[in-house]
């Protein structure tokens, strides 16, 4: 019975750490991917054996990260999908940098998102789609971008989310108005010169609107 039980123990611990190590891997190739001038990332050492005593990184009793706290902390570069690892992620925290590129589809992946929050960034190309999947998240901010593209439609599957802002961006098409975007106010568009709406059901051809791609 005792050989049983350190045998259990053994497990979760090389369980545990092998699971840290791979989320410190995750976290060192942002590192990797930006430019940091004021060396806010300088703790962030991939020698350790977890990434919970770096800064900026909160981590749960079994030594997951469970935030990421990087707003405004002069960061330029790409967001790396190694992000999508981090399964027990709930706040993702990267607003008011420089990061330029996709949104990685990887982000889907992070079931316990409760916060996205990459807004005052640079970054280019369409919405994903996969973000659907973030079937716990409550704040999507990706206002004050490039993004461009439709806003995709399987996003008001989303029954927790709060508050959505994907205002001054180059978005295109016509705004959903259905599942839990019914309660979104235009402000959560605006200054998207392409997009138009909001959605008439029956009357606008979503997948129908000219110099939308």
């Amino acid at each position: 019975m005792a050989f049983w039980f350190i045998f259990h123990i053994v497990l979760v611990f090389i369980f545990s750490h092998t699971n840290a190590n791979l989320e410190g891997d995750a976290l060192y190739a942002l590192r990797r991917a930006v430019n940091d001038p004021d060396n806010v990332l300088q703790s962030w050492d991939p020698t350790l054996v977890d990434p919970c005593t770096w800064f900026h990184v909160t981590c749960d009793g079994e030594n997951r990260v469970t935030r990421l706290d990087l707003g405004n902390a002069k960061l330029s570069g790409r967001l790396v999908p190694e992000l999508g690892k981090l399964e027990r992620l709930h706040y993702l925290e990267l607003y008011m940098n420089n990061f330029e590129g996709h949104i990685p589809a990887e982000l889907g992946g992070l079931k316990n998102l409760l916060s996205l929050d990459l807004f005052n960034n640079n970054l280019t190309g369409p919405i994903p789609s996969s973000l659907s999947k973030l079937s716990n998240i409550r704040f999507m901010r990706l206002n004050g971008n490039r993004l461009t593209g439709r806003i995709p439609r399987v996003l008001t599957k989303l029954g927790k989310l709060k508050i959505l802002d994907v205002s001054n961006n180059d978005l295109c098409g016509t705004i959903p108005t259905m599942g839990s975007f019914s309660k979104f106010t235009e402000e959560s568009f605006m200054n998207n010169t392409r997009l138009e709406g909001p959605e008439l059901v029956g009357f606008v051809r979503y997948d129908n609107v000219r110099g939308c791609i």
